[in-house]
C-alpha cells in the first residue's frame, strides 16, 4: 500500500552568493516532476527550510509545463505557502524529492530537520530523489546505522563542468560533484546539460534540469514496485 503522497523540498535561499543576483528553486525542476507525480494520481506537498513563500528562479514561460503551473492559482499557492519542516509527518509520504536551483547550496545541506524527514521516509521503505543542485540536500542524511545515505551509492547532480559553464564556480559555497564524492558516493555524469538519471537502491538522482522528469518517473517506478511487492496476496 502507498499513501499516494510525495513531498517536494524547495529552497528558501534567494541570494546568489556575493554576485548581487537572486536565485531560488529552478522552476522546471519543480513543475516537470510535479506534472509526472500528479499525472500518476499522487498528491504533492511542498516544504522548505523556512516555510512560507519559496523564491523562484528559471522562469521560462516558453516551457508549456511551466506556464500551465504558473497559470494555476492553486499550484502557485502551494509554492508560496510551503510547509515548515516541523509541520511534516514523514509517515504520510511515499517519497521525498529535492528540487534544484542554486539556492539549495546554501540552505539544504545543514538542515537537520529535513535530513531527518528524508531518513524516516527512506527507512520506512520510501524513495528519495533529487535533481541538479537538489542533491545538496543528500549530503548530510544519515541512516539509523550512522552511515551517510549516499555512501556507496551511485549518484548524479550538477557537475563541476556545468558549474563552470554557467560561470558560478566562485559564487557557490562548494562544488556539488566534489562534495558528493567526498561523502563516498560514486558520481556519474553525461556531457554538460544532457539528461542523465541514475537509480541506486531507493535513491534516484538527476544531473541537471533536463533530468527532472526522468527522476520523477524513476521514483514512481520504485514506489509502484514496492507497492506491488507489499500488497496482500489476492485469492
Amino acid at each position: 500500500m502507498t499513501n499516494k503522497r510525495i513531498l517536494i523540498v524547495v529552497t528558501s535561499h534567494e541570494e546568489l552568493g556575493n554576485t548581487g543576483k537572486k536565485t531560488g528553486f529552478y522552476l522546471s525542476e519543480v513543475t516537470h516532476p510535479y506534472d509526472v507525480f500528479t499525472g500518476a494520481g499522487y498528491d504533492v506537498d511542498f516544504v522548505s527550510p523556512k516555510g512560507g513563500k519559496a523564491p523562484m528562479d528559471g522562469v521560462q514561460l516558453e516551457d508549456p509545463i511551466n506556464k500551465a503551473f504558473l497559470d494555476d492559482p492553486d499550484k502557485v499557492k502551494q509554492v508560496e505557502n510551503t510547509l515548515q519542516p516541523s509541520q511534516v509527518d514523514p509517515t504520510q509520504y511515499d517519497a521525498i524529492f529535492y528540487a534544484g536551483g542554486h539556492g539549495t547550496m546554501w540552505d539544504f545541506p545543514n538542515n537537520e530537520q529535513l535530513a531527518q524527514i528524508a531518513t524516516n521516509i527512506y527507512e520506512q521503505g520510501g524513495v528519495v530523489g533529487a535533481v541538479c543542485h537538489g542533491p545538496a540536500g543528500l549530503l548530510n542524511i544519515k541512516l539509523a546505522n550512522g552511515e551517510y545515505l549516499i555512501k556507496g551509492k551511485t549518484v548524479s547532480g550538477f557537475t563541476n563542468e556545468e558549474e563552470a559553464a554557467v560561470e558560478l564556480t566562485e559564487a557557490v559555497p562548494f562544488l556539488l560533484e566534489s562534495a558528493l564524492k567526498e561523502r563516498g558516493a560514486e558520481f556519474t555524469k553525461a556531457p554538460k546539460f544532457e539528461a542523465h538519471v541514475v537509480k541506486s537502491d531507493r535513491l534516484v538522482t538527476g544531473q541537471n534540469p533536463a533530468s527532472a522528469a526522468g527522476v520523477a518517473e524513476q521514483m514512481l517506478q520504485l514506489i509502484e514496485n514496492r507497492a506491488a511487492t507489499t500488497s496482500p496476496a489476492t485469492v
